[in-house]
């Protein structure tokens, strides 16, 4: 409601300063009589029911939201009035299909409260958690070190976690009130079981959280403006932590656990500034978070399919190179292998995380059961992912096949990036595909270890087309084995694996040295495939390879 609440400030940041700080477009100045240097004290709903004749209603210094009434309606004029009445720095109403009155104009321009549009198509929610974060984000630092986590883009929250750490001397969680992971500090040690556990997971364990609040140390966490500590125990070291507050609403806590060596000394003062320093970047995500990030992803995805354009959106530097990750992750249990096995979105979230904790400018997106990463490259560096690569294989119960493309030292050569650590990972899985189930493993590479096999994928794709459209003897016998059950194929194939070495391919195959022979023999008696004519082992070759991408037929005999 808009009466004063205890503590509000008289003074505050510009209404220029929070127009400024929102979304562009999404509120229009139609009258300011005192311009738009007029602090701010807060925002609020407008409550008609509020206003008292004895003047007990004050407003002042908000931004009032009139929720459902339209600048051309007739009760605009009665509710400008009556916010400018109450002090109010600016009142907002919605725009609909017609501009304001005459009226309302004039009336404006008579009193002292701005009026301001809501454009069509922004919602009012939006609109008030636009607002409430534009405020926070406007607070002052203080004297107290607070500008030390400053300069952060609004809403990064790994940046956050990874600034807070360097001034606590640990390891950072950033968690929501429901002790969900939003964000963690690069991992410079091996983490205790329960930070491990808690990375992994994305969320404090449901045990874990009975525990503490059975034990009433969230009850002092959420009651309390200071950090409170957890003394370290036989399982887990010590643990500060704090809430995160603007007003009396608690946005989430910030956690600092000892990273190898004790906590510094001023850790507890350092969590504080903090906690004042977060309050835009928590409530920026609570309000924009989730459609931020959806948007940003589509931006990030339009980025790597060539539109430049989006580049500001995706959070991509334009001077900067960047190589791109693709990694493609699966839960797997013990009876499945990697062809059959489903997506793992827990896993794509850790593998999102890390990428975020890896290196500060590192932008994700999803699709389906991928995950792609642009990491930043510095001067010169020609492997920015190859440590990013190697985390990829630290998730438990999964399998993650992740490959990395070349720098590409524009924009314009993201794309070319893309589509090279997507056959990475193509190769990856072609290895891996066919294994017993046990001996799938996460296997990851970056493009110059894999350069002879991506570039028979590139040929294969281009030939494939063409291939379909002949007709010969190797396609007689794939067809023949599709038709049949029959092994031919098989054969012939191990047979070139293995430079034309028939113990070692029987050895590959599992069958007698003579019975590879005999479907060697046959294959050329049946259909004149003859491994010894250079110009057929090359269409068996390329004719075999194209026809183990497709679906299985039955087994082998």
């Amino acid at each position: 409601m808009p009466t004063h609440e205890p503590g509000r400030r008289d003074t505050g940041p510009s209404l220029e300063q929070i127009l400024g700080l929102i979304a562009p477009g999404m509120l229009d100045v139609v009258v300011a009589p005192r311009g738009t240097a007029v602090p701010v004290a807060g925002v609020a709903l407008h409550d008609p029911g509020e206003e008292r004749d004895d003047g007990t209603w004050a407003a002042t210094g908000l931004i009032l939201l009139a929720v459902g009434v339209e600048v051309a309606s007739p009760e605009a004029v009665d509710v400008l009035r009556a916010a400018d009445r109450a002090g109010a720095a600016a009142v907002v109403m919605r725009r609909g299909g017609r501009g304001p009155r005459a009226a309302l104009v004039e009336a404006a321009g008579r009193g002292r409260t701005a009026l301001l549009a809501r454009r069509p198509g922004q919602g009012w929610t939006e609109v008030l958690g636009g607002l409430r974060t534009a405020l926070a984000h406007s607070a002052p630092a203080g004297a107290d070190g607070a500008a030390g986590v400053a300069g952060l883009r609004l809403g990064d929250l790994s940046g956050l976690a990874n600034t807070v750490a360097d001034l606590v001397g640990g390891a950072i969680t950033i968690e929501d009130p429901q002790s969900r992971v939003l964000a963690y500090s690069r991992l410079d040690h091996e983490p205790d079981p329960m930070r491990r556990l808690t990375i992994l997971g994305q969320e404090v364990p449901r045990w874990r959280v009975v525990e503490l609040r059975e034990s009433g140390f969230f009850r002092t966490l959420w009651s309390t403006d200071g950090v409170v500590r957890l003394p370290a125990d036989a399982r887990y070291a010590e643990r500060l932590a704090i809430a995160v507050r603007h007003g009396s609403e608690v946005l989430g806590s910030i956690w600092a656990a000892a990273d190898g060596q004790p906590l510094a000394e001023d850790a507890a003062a350092a969590l504080r500034t903090a906690a004042r320093a977060a309050v835009p970047h928590l409530s920026h995500h609570q309000t924009w978070g989730r459609a931020a990030a959806r948007a940003r992803e589509g931006a990030v995805h339009a980025l790597l399919n060539g539109d430049v354009r989006a580049a500001h959106e995706a959070g991509v530097a334009t001077d900067r190179p960047y190589a791109v990750v693709v990694a493609e992750a699966y839960d797997v249990h013990d009876e499945q292998a990697v062809s059959t096995a489903t997506a793992g979105q827990r896993v794509l979230d850790v593998l999102a995380l890390q990428a975020a904790a890896y290196r500060p400018g590192c932008v994700t997106a999803r699709t389906g059961r991928r995950l792609y990463v642009l990491v930043p490259a510095g001067d010169g560096e020609t492997g920015p992912a190859r440590t990013l690569l190697a985390t990829a294989r630290s998730v438990p119960r999964s399998v993650v096949l992740a490959g990395a493309g070349p720098v590409a030292a524009g924009l314009s050569g993201l794309p070319a990036s893309r589509e090279t650590a997507e056959l990475v990972v193509r190769v990856l899985r072609e290895r891996a595909e066919g294994r017993p189930a046990g001996e799938v493993v996460s296997a990851v590479a970056a493009y110059d270890e894999v350069v002879a096999e991506t570039t028979v994928l590139r040929l294969l794709d281009r030939v494939e087309p063409l291939w379909g459209s002949l007709s010969g003897p190797v396609h007689a016998m794939v067809e023949h084995d599709r038709a049949h059950g029959s092994a031919y194929g098989d054969s012939v194939a191990a047979y070139l694996d293995a430079s034309c070495d028939t113990g070692t391919a029987a050895r590959r195959l599992n069958v007698h040295p003579n019975t590879l022979r005999y479907r060697l023999r046959r294959a050329r008696e049946l259909f004149g495939v003859d491994p010894a004519d250079p110009a057929v082992r090359l269409l068996a070759e390329v004719g075999l390879r194209l026809a183990a991408r497709r679906p299985p037929g039955n087994a082998a005999r």
